[in-house]
């Protein structure tokens, strides 16, 4: 795979993934200014969690590339128009009038989080792009594309962000600056929205991914796919999954010293994943001892909450019941082409 950084340093790399937009919402919650379309420089910085200052900068450096995406400075009637539908609900109030404000696209937020370096938020999202790249060249070539679908960005616009982005969360900005003794409690309730938007983005996207497994045999030539991949290219497969499903903190370990586990992770709850993956061929079924070494590299070295021993083929009846004595989820064939073509693990649920 392609490491997260080539987004750094090849801008014809970021053109070929500007229009993955959802990858923003997958990573963190994005909060946009009511008109539901626009973010300003100091939402940026808090997004990707740096000082609006760095942000500055970076536009400078960047400006033409920003500027092709999204990014625009608003001045006199253009200002004062924006202003007059937004300022009051989300900026705040200025006691000396602005000359400019500089606002950004969804497509420019996805422009910063491919240049920004110093960022964890930004490196998880250079991350999720190129996983998701990954999965789509992994995937069945039988799957017709589906042509006569909205996109998942116009419909998280028509269904979500009309009705939370621009009514709801502005309610919620009005009501926060008009009050003094219920602001603590209104903030929090806002805060609530935006998790359920977040939510509702996260199972349009699995949706999405069920809609297109539909058919006589929904999940024909995934494992032929799997079957295919190296034992790397497999880890990475499953990382893939884990992301999907909500998991973040995702790393890759397999190889030497990889103490046992392949994948760890945290699931959206705050438990700790460890996975690992075992790439065999579908006659050579999992046997106890590799489910026994596995038990001392979840349970003792990584005292992980939630293990996951995912393979290509079956599993003995004797690896089945110390799985099942000493809670470990066995992911096995079957299994494993359901949660590849869309089902989420409903461990990690």
């Amino acid at each position: 795979m392609i490491n997260e950084s080539a987004l750094l340093e090849s801008k014809a790399l970021r053109d070929s993934v500007l229009e993955r937009t959802e990858v923003l919402d997958r990573v963190k919650a994005l909060s946009l200014l009511p008109d539901g379309m626009h973010v300003t420089t100091a939402m940026v910085a808090a997004y990707f969690g740096v000082a609006a200052e760095v942000i500055r900068q970076l536009v400078k450096r960047h400006r033409e590339e920003l500027e092709f995406n999204g990014l625009a400075v608003l001045r006199g009637s253009d200002l004062r128009k924006f202003e007059s539908d937004n300022v009051s609900l989300s900026l705040g109030s200025y006691p000396q009038a602005r000359r400019s404000l500089t606002i950004y696209s969804r497509r420019a937020m996805l422009n910063i989080a491919m240049l920004l370096r110093d960022s964890d938020i930004a490196r998880q999202v250079r991350t999720y792009l190129l996983d998701m790249e990954y999965l789509a060249r992994t995937r069945r070539v039988e799957e017709p594309a589906a042509s006569d679908v909205v996109s998942l960005d116009d419909r998280i616009d028509q269904r979500i962000t009309h009705i939370l982005g621009k009514t709801v969360v502005p309610m919620f900005n009005t009501l926060i600056e008009t009050s003094g003794e219920h602001r603590q409690e209104l903030i929090s309730l806002r805060e609530d929205v935006q998790r359920i938007e977040q939510r509702l983005c996260d199972h349009d996207t699995r949706i999405t991914d069920l809609e297109r497994t539909r058919g006589p045999r929904p999940y024909t030539g995934i494992m032929a796919s799997i079957d295919a991949m190296n034992w790397r290219e497999f880890e990475h497969h499953i990382a893939v999954l884990l992301r999907r499903d909500g998991c973040t903190d995702v790393i890759v370990h397999g190889g030497p010293g990889d103490r046992g586990v392949d994948v760890t992770a945290r699931a959206g709850d705050g438990r700790s994943v460890v996975a690992q993956c075992k790439s065999f061929a579908p006659y050579r079924p999992v046997w106890s001892g590799e489910l026994q070494k596995f038990l001392g590299a979840s349970h003792v070295q990584h005292t992980a909450d939630v293990a996951l021993f995912v393979a290509t083929t079956s599993f003995t009846p004797n690896a089945r019941a110390i799985a099942e004595t000493y809670g470990v989820t066995l992911v096995d064939r079957a299994h494993l082409e359901k949660w590849s073509a869309g089902v989420p693990l409903s461990v990690l649920q």
